[in-house]
């Protein structure tokens, strides 16, 4: 079976189709009529061209190319000469990008030439201020490599931060207990400007026991110091940390010290917090709920704040349940979570089987010496403490810390009465507002409106509005019956004080001005 002209055009190579082009393309201008017809035919099955384009491809001037199997290019505009003005000027204007130097390249070279620093020939200056800033970046582009010195090596942190294994949240599975996540909360109030506390958190995965501790600052060598605190006052060995991409956890000093004492270090990915889930939902529910959005500064704040995370820890860990996710599931755009039932972290370690027998002895004998009253009585003189430290705080006076517990006990049947009983979340107090911030529309015609109450004591505001409307619809309008109801409450409320302090009804409404309007 032949095959067609447009499979033949496709085997044939780049270089044959034009050495074709250029032996037929001589022979098709020299022809007329017919034979041009035929040749053209010809020509389109052979190359697979469609018939138009081997008409245009014919009728250009294509015998040098083909002979010399070279493509046509077009003619160099910018010499090197221009190139080397283009150099100059782009250096004096301290190697800006082409598209801010296109704009400021007139004001530049007019500058330049005018001070002496250059003297440019007519036509090369026609060029290089009609360049365009594609062509400046083409014409610049092996000179910037030389000058920056390549590409940009990576940094110290970059070389480090790419050491560290990236764990993500699906990555966990079913880990055993002993891997940590580690975050920072600031405490730093509505700014972040300026030296404040912060409290570094860990939260196991697999049980949800939670540590903190206070920072004065966010320092390397402090956060690996804190670390080794709080590993000796775990009940269980710890085996992992999984960081952010803070600068104070992705550092050699963190890197050696998990190195050293054979942690496993990894981190979360760049801007994605839900791969720290488990440390972002204690940073609310734990910290946040304990110490509050006040800001906290200096050493007697640092102090306070440590009292805080060590009571709040005994009193989460061993007696806050929690839960735990068990499967999730989606159908459609339902999401079906199920939870495994509420237990604190001391019950999670004490059920898992990953746990030595030695450790859950020791959750045992100290979750039998804890008194959980005498833990929240501590928890609430600490956030008391901790409320009058506060920056600009100036927070209601914290109630009465009872030093014995059975008082305690006495007061929490009645603690709701008081609405909010923690200190760090207790709102500021406000003064009263003893100043009107609209002008009253019932000032002129008072007097009157208060001989109608002395009149009639039991009249309503209503039917006092009413005869005012009657005088003077266009003054009045409904919206202003709720400002009369209240003012006629506080008179009816001075006119009670009055008799019962003896004071004469008479005297007190009296009226010095002229009714304004008729009664």
């Amino acid at each position: 079976m032949e095959e067609t002209g447009d499979k033949k055009g496709r085997r044939l190579s780049v270089t044959s189709r034009r050495e074709l082009t250029g032996v037929v393309a001589t022979r098709y201008r020299a022809s007329t009529g017919r034979d041009k017809r035929e040749i053209l035919d010809e020509f389109a099955q052979v190359t697979g061209f469609h018939r138009k384009y081997a008409i245009r491809v014919l009728n250009r001037q294509v015998s040098e190319v083909a002979a010399s199997g070279n493509r046509l290019r077009r003619p160099r505009i910018y010499d090197q000469a221009v190139q080397e003005a283009l150099v100059v000027v782009w250096e004096a204007a301290d190697r800006i990008c082409a598209k801010r130097l296109k704009q400021i390249l007139p004001v530049m070279v007019s500058s330049m030439e005018r001070h002496g620093h250059c003297t440019l020939d007519a036509e090369v200056r026609q060029r290089l201020l009609t360049m365009s800033a594609a062509t400046m970046d083409r014409l610049l582009k092996a000179i910037r490599q030389v000058s920056s010195g390549g590409r940009r090596r990576s940094g110290i942190r970059s070389l480090l931060r790419n050491s560290i294994t990236v764990r993500t949240f699906s990555d966990w599975n079913d880990p055993a207990p002993g891997f940590f996540e580690m975050d920072f909360v600031a405490h730093c109030g509505k700014s972040v400007t300026g030296s404040h506390l912060h409290s570094l958190v860990l939260t196991d995965i697999a049980s949800g026991w939670t540590e903190a501790a206070a920072m004065v600052v966010r320092e390397q060598v402090l956060v690996a110091e804190t670390v080794q605190g709080i590993r000796a006052r775990l009940p269980f060995p710890m085996l992992g940390l999984d960081v952010d991409n803070d600068s104070a956890f992705i550092n050699e000093t963190l890197l050696n010290y998990c190195r050293e004492h054979g942690l496993e270090l990894t981190r979360s990915r760049a801007y994605r917090k839900n791969d720290q889930a488990w440390i972002e939902q204690k940073n609310g529910a734990v910290i946040r709920k304990m110490v509050g959005y006040g800001r906290l500064e200096g050493l007697g704040p640092a102090a306070a704040l440590a009292r805080l995370h060590d009571v709040a820890r005994l009193y989460v860990n061993y007696f806050q349940p929690s839960f735990k996710l068990k499967s999730k599931t989606r159908e459609g755009a339902k999401v079906n979570k199920k939870y495994y039932v509420p237990a604190t972290p001391a019950d999670r370690l004490l059920a898992s089987d990953r746990v030595s027998v030695e450790c859950k002895q020791q959750l045992r004998e100290v979750f039998a010496a804890l008194d959980p009253v005498e833990l929240l009585r501590q928890i609430r003189e600490a956030q008391g403490r901790l409320s009058s430290l506060e920056v600009g705080g100036q927070a209601a006076p914290p109630p009465v810390a009872h030093s014995d517990a059975r008082v305690f006990v006495a007061s929490l049947s009645i603690a709701w009465q008081n609405g909010e009983v923690r200190p760090t979340h207790r709102k500021q107090a406000r003064g009263s507002r003893t100043w009107r911030t609209r002008v009253d529309p019932f000032a002129e015609v008072w007097p009157t409106i208060e001989q109608w109450l002395v009149d009639s004591p039991d009249a309503s505001a209503k039917e006092l509005f009413l005869r005012l409307r009657a005088f003077a619809p266009e003054r009045f309008h409904t919206g202003q019956l709720r400002t009369l109801q209240r003012r006629v409450k506080v008179w009816r409320n001075e006119m009670v004080r009055q008799l019962v302090f003896g004071a004469s009804l008479q005297s007190s409404a009296e009226i010095t001005e002229p009714p304004l309007v008729p009664t």
